[in-house]
């Protein structure tokens, strides 16, 4: 077992000050990985992130603000109003109290950023379809910049080795924000499901959207290429995604969650799993048009390769060219279910989340063809997203199967898992158009994948009463 941090020392000495921080917890890094147990009332879960986290989260909001300006071409102060007065109103009570409880917490601390500050962080990912909507309502037929990510597949049946679910998944992000993806989060909320997933200090969802929930849920999913489309009325992906993950119990109960207010914002195609059924779903959310997909037997994957062909013309600047990099990593994705049909397991599944065979060249050459992404290593770079040589890529891969989500368990790799490394120094020397990112790119090292479980009632009590 970890051992307890300086900061889980620090929690509890403030228990007696503050009762909510009495179930929570962090464990020094391992592997790349800092480990949060969050427990309680809304209130209390933001208290306990912003009160454990908030060295990483100032640094997170710096990265992402960083990142997200240059992207949509607009100020921090904008995009604050934007959160406020679009994304704020649509945020249910549960939500408001745990992103005012995270600002409480950060307040503790001494820390300036305030709840607007957290629900910008939170939305990140939903502003550029917010301004790629707006750019097109300005001047249409201007094409989609909504940038891609991630690789992901599912399977159960014949396809894997004990005919239950194995999911995996890895996050494709600019190195600038991703390499800040290295949380942990263990989450037993006073309503709805205990979850475990990985995400950003800062962000009360996964973000990259892989979780396990006790109810036998397994939930990942990857964006939708060249997609536009945004509702100002809707409810925000970040809240939908939370509370799917929170309180699903079927695939049904997911699709319908996330269906709810859906606001196009961050739009991906879903891969979820029903251990306890052993069925898994795709459910590919569009604005106008959603197709929930399930088969007991077979596999879906991911790779920002829209499927449904109304969608695709309807939704999607997709480009009809067979070598773009989003079908070409669909191909290799069904080469590979082919080739481990029977056998797929977890090792199996980090052998995919780290595969580096471009199925145009025909060579191992970690590129963005490649399921393990490395646009940094690409004179082609990845449009409209990253332009040549863009540092982004795959910054970390997560795999399950039934068994460990029985445990609510995975197995997490930080950094890049694959074992090739990346040097912000080096990279920056060689590709000084990039000096922008200067002052937060860090290094993504080669870390081992490690095992990662949520704790029971019993565990946490031993933890935070030492």
């Amino acid at each position: 077992m970890l051992a307890l941090s300086c900061a889980g020392h620090a929690a509890r000495s403030a228990q007696a000050a503050d009762a909510r921080l009495a179930h929570a917890f962090r464990n020094p890094a391992e592997g790349g990985w800092i480990y949060v147990h969050l427990e309680g009332s809304p209130a209390a879960i933001g208290f306990q992130h912003g009160y454990l986290l908030p060295k990483e989260i100032e640094d997170s909001k710096n990265a992402i603000e960083l990142s997200t300006t240059h992207e949509v071409k607009h100020t921090w102060a904008e995009i604050r109003e934007v959160a406020e007065t679009v994304f704020w109103p649509k945020v249910p009570e549960e939500y408001r109290q745990e992103l005012e409880g995270m600002a409480d917490g950060l307040k503790a601390h001494g820390s300036r950023l305030d709840v607007v500050d957290l629900v910008a962080m939170n939305a990140y990912m939903e502003f550029p379809y917010y301004y790629d909507e707006a750019k097109k309502r300005e001047a249409k037929g201007v094409p989609s910049t909504v940038g891609e990510h991630c690789s992901a597949f599912i399977a159960t049946g014949a396809y894997t080795k004990d005919g239950r679910i194995v999911i995996g998944h890895n996050n494709w992000s600019d190195y600038l924000s991703g390499s800040r993806w290295d949380i942990i989060f263990d989450i037993a909320p006073a309503s709805g499901h205990h979850l475990i997933m990985d995400g950003m200090p800062g962000l009360i969802h996964s973000g990259d959207d892989f979780g396990i929930n006790d109810a036998g849920i397994l939930i990942t999913e990857t964006t939708i290429g060249n997609f536009h489309g945004f509702d100002r009325n809707g409810v925000p992906e970040f809240v939908r995604a939370r509370k799917a993950m929170q309180y699903s119990e079927s695939i049904d109960d997911f699709a319908r969650i996330m269906e709810d207010g859906n606001n196009g914002g961050y739009a991906n195609t879903w891969l979820v799993g029903d251990r306890k059924r052993n069925e898994i779903g795709r459910l590919e959310l569009g604005l106008k048009n959603v197709t929930l997909e399930r088969t007991k037997d077979g596999y879906f994957v991911g790779s920002n390769f829209p499927i449904n062909p109304k969608l695709t013309a309807e939704e999607t600047d997709f480009p009809s060219d067979p070598n773009t990099p989003n079908r070409v990593r669909h191909r290799r994705w069904d080469q590979l279910m082919a080739e481990y049909k029977g056998r797929i397991d977890v090792e199996a599944g980090k052998k995919f989340e780290t595969d580096h065979y471009d199925v145009i060249t025909k060579e191992i050459d970690p590129n963005e063809r490649t399921l393990c992404g490395h646009i940094d290593k690409s004179s082609r770079g990845l449009k409209p997203w990253q332009d040549p040589y863009g540092p982004a890529g795959a910054v970390e891969a997560k795999v399950a199967d039934a068994g460990m989500a029985e445990r609510m368990s995975f197995t997490a790799g930080s950094g890049h898992p694959c074992g090739t490394e990346f040097h912000a120094a080096e990279f920056l020397k060689a590709h000084p158009e990039y000096a922008w990112q200067a002052p937060l790119l860090q290094d993504l090292k080669a870390n081992p994948w490690i095992v990662v479980s949520a704790k029971t009632a019993a565990e946490t009590a031993a933890m935070t009463s030492r």
